[in-house]
């Protein structure tokens, strides 16, 4: 009786651990549609480029990017020089640019 206990407790914590873990991937991800909108839709981007954790995009009018909601987004940092800016993202830089060379 006791071991039937411990089962059920036991399968109770996996499927638990697996909803948490299901909820944080979701969270940590970066929302590449807002972030194309932020960046002033996706005819405002002329070109693009990664190094590292960092994305690099060249915009037709630098005006039109909401850097504030892009820092909000999950950026840790953006550097505007002339019409591109520089952001750090981290790992998702580069699926970044893949998504953006498919939706162009």
């Amino acid at each position: 009786m006791n071991y039937v206990e411990y089962i059920i407790i036991a399968a109770i914590m996996v499927v638990i651990l697996f909803a948490v873990i299901k909820a944080t991937k979701k969270d940590a991800g970066l929302d590449f549609n807002k972030l194309v909108e932020l960046l002033g839709g996706k005819d405002n981007i002329i070109s693009t480029e990664t190094n590292m954790s960092r994305f690099k995009v060249t915009l037709k009018d630098v005006s039109k990017a909401n850097k504030e909601g892009i820092q909000k987004l999950g950026a840790k940092g953006i550097v505007e020089i002339d019409n591109q800016l520089k952001i750090i993202l981290g790992s998702e830089s580069k699926q970044l640019k893949k998504y953006i060379d498919e939706i162009k």
